[in-house]
Order: structure tokens, then C-alpha cells, then sequence
């Protein structure tokens, strides 16, 4: 397929000439360059930043197009000449090239995403946490322009577990090596701070803060599991609130104060506590999950996700993280296509079994 690219100016122009041109040239030009052999479609648009219009015209073959000309000439000089405007011919152009470029662009994005997704991968954790008398499912589903999403596990002194649910702003390869860098300064951090989850998030922000582009911020909710005692200690970086479930038919938010990592530094996060008894249980989830839309633009949303927790919170023979897939699937319909990671993360405390 070829193209004649054709750029119209005036030197003189009056109000809206533009707008006049681009109808005109949209009516009369579609009656005159479909009778031609080989004529595929026309473009008309216009250039803000140069105060010009543009005409595309697409030709099955070069000859097509060079036969044009004369069916071309009186109807460019009937356009131009009704608002004096000069018109400049640009000359023909292989769309082939046009297109070979922007398949180049294509494979580079796709390059991107490819290694965006690949670093993900391999900073989640591959194996879960086996502790008697807990239940942990995570589950991780991306989207197709990768997130910031993230979970990991830490062991820690006394047979204590760290859980960390998080999410980087932003999307791509960005996304991902924040997410990266979050990753292991988070790690590192559990080492140092391992009594406290408030001083984790507090030492990561301080090291995170010098280095984070100034548009990115890292939300996370960081808790440590004491297993023998059923002590979960939580500190939150602006992350959504988890929802923990005791077997009465309702859901309770996790909360406690603070910014996400990155945003300033000298920043201190409240810490708080509860006690997990035999059938309770806590979901861990990130915004791509509560973000979702239906067809006609409504939010799967927190007040539906927490009512669920509450009618299903106990995991019995089916996953809560099963359950509230099917759901989701169920509201967003046939055909929906991801918008942003989607992260579960459900922490159970077993019911002992006579």
C-alpha cells in the first residue's frame, strides 16, 4: 500500500479556515478519489502545533497512485482556492516503511514488557511458608502491561513469620524495578527491625526515599506472625487496608496510619495488634482487584470485597482466593481485559482437627 501525504497552509488565514477545508475536503474528495482505480481511503486531519491540514490518501500500488494525478490536480486546486490558501504537494511515501517502524516500536514495548514481567517473576517468592496449624494461599495474576505488584515471606528469629503485601505506582518496567528495589530493601530491613513492623517500613523509606523517581511511591502493609501464640503485629505505607474474618459473619479492616514508601522521609508508622484464633482468617489484596469494572464502568469496589470476606472468611474446603475470583470473573463478564495486577494473599489459622 502507498500513501500521498498532501499539507495545506494559508499565509492569510481567516477563522477556522482549517475546519472548512477539513469538511470540504472530507465530502468532495471522497466523491471524486473513489472513482479511481486502486483508491483505499482518505485522512484528513489537523496539525495544532504547526497550524496546518493534512490529507492522506492511500493507493493499493504506486501506479494507482501516479494515475491519480490528474483526477487529483483540478480538485487540490478547487480546495485551495476557495480560502486562498497555498498548498504544498509533500510527495509519496511507502506505507510499508510507516508500518515496518511501527512494528519495530511494537516489538520494543513488547521487549519491555517481556523483561518488566520476567523481573516480577523472579523477585516473587517460589515456595509458601509451611507452619502447623496455618493456612497461606497466595495468588498473583498480572496484567498485560505489568504492574508493581508484590508479596514475600520472612522468616525471622523465634519461629516468626513476616507477610508483606505491596504495590509499586506505575506500570512497566518503571513499575518493576521500584517494585525490585522496594523487594529487597525490604528484606534487608526484616533482618535489621525484625520486632517491629513500623521500624521495617520506617528503615525502608528513609533508604528508598533518596532514590525513588519524584512521580512513585510504593504502598505496603507489613505484618509478622507469631504462630504459637496467634499474635499479628501490622504496620501499613498507605496500602489498602487488609480484612481479617472471625467467624461471625463480618470483616474487619486492619488499620493503622502511614504514607507510602518514597513520598518524604522522616516519616514514622503506627503499629498495631491483634490475635488470630482458630478459624480466623486475614485477606491480603492489592487495588487491582477492588479496581476492576463491570461493562458499564461500576468498581467490583471494597464494600462488595468486604462482604464477601465476611459471608466466605473462613477457608474450608475451597480457597477464599477461589471464591473471590469467581466472582470477580462473574462481574466483570465475557471479554474483560485486565487493567492492573491482581494480588491475593489469605492467611488462615486452622481449626484443630479432633
Amino acid at each position: 500500500m502507498f500513501a500521498r501525504i498532501t499539507t495545506f497552509y494559508s499565509d492569510d488565514p481567516s477563522p477556522y479556515w482549517e475546519l472548512e477545508l477539513r469538511h470540504r475536503l472530507r465530502v468532495r474528495a471522497e466523491e471524486v478519489l473513489r472513482q479511481v482505480d486502486g483508491y483505499e481511503g482518505l485522512y484528513v486531519f489537523i496539525d495544532r502545533k504547526s497550524g496546518k491540514l493534512i490529507a492522506i490518501t492511500l493507493w493499493e500500488s504506486e501506479e494507482a497512485m501516479q494515475r491519480s494525478e490528474e483526477a487529483v490536480k483540478p480538485l487540490r486546486k478547487e480546495m485551495s482556492g476557495g480560502i486562498a490558501a497555498n498548498v504544498v504537494d509533500v510527495g509519496h511515501y511507502e506505507v510499508g516503511e510507516i508500518l515496518e517502524q511501527e512494528r519495530r516500536e511494537r516489538e520494543l514495548v513488547e521487549q519491555e514488557l517481556r523483561l518488566a514481567r520476567s523481573i516480577q517473576q523472579a523477585s516473587l517468592p517460589k515456595e509458601v511458608p509451611k507452619l502447623e496449624g496455618w493456612e497461606i494461599t497466595p495468588f498473583y495474576q498480572p496484567a498485560k502491561e505489568v504492574g508493581g505488584d508484590f508479596y514475600d515471606f520472612h522468616p525471622l528469629s523465634e519461629g516468626r513469620l513476616g507477610l508483606v503485601v505491596g504495590d509499586a505506582t506505575g506500570k512497566g518496567v518503571p513499575a518493576v524495578l521500584v517494585m525490585s528495589t522496594s523487594f529487597g530493601m525490604l528484606r534487608l530491613a526484616a533482618q535489621s527491625y525484625s520486632s517491629s513492623p513500623g521500624e521495617i517500613l520506617r528503615g525502608v523509606n528513609e533508604a528508598l526515599f533518596p532514590y525513588i523517581p519524584s512521580n512513585m511511591f510504593v504502598t505496603c502493609f507489613y505484618c509478622i506472625l507469631d504462630p504459637k501464640s496467634g499474635s499479628l503485629t501490622y504496620a501499613n505505607a498507605g496500602h489498602d487496608p487488609p480484612y481479617l474474618h472471625r467467624g461471625r459473619g463480618e470483616a474487619e479492616e486492619l488499620k493503622a496510619r502511614g504514607m507510602p514508601l518514597g513520598l518524604m522521609s522522616n516519616i514514622s508508622y503506627e503499629q498495631g495488634e491483634t490475635s488470630l484464633t482458630e478459624g480466623d482468617s486475614v485477606l491480603f489484596y492489592s487495588d487491582g482487584l477492588v479496581e476492576a469494572h463491570d461493562p458499564e464502568g461500576e468498581m467490583f469496589g471494597f464494600p462488595r470485597l468486604r462482604a464477601l470476606v465476611a459471608e466466605h472468611g473462613s477457608e474450608g474446603e475451597r480457597p477464599l482466593g477461589d471464591l473471590l475470583l469467581e466472582e470477580l470473573y462473574s462481574f466483570v463478564g465475557e471479554g474483560w481485559e485486565q487493567e492492573d495486577d491482581i494480588t491475593l494473599l489469605a492467611l488462615g489459622h486452622s481449626p484443630t482437627r479432633s
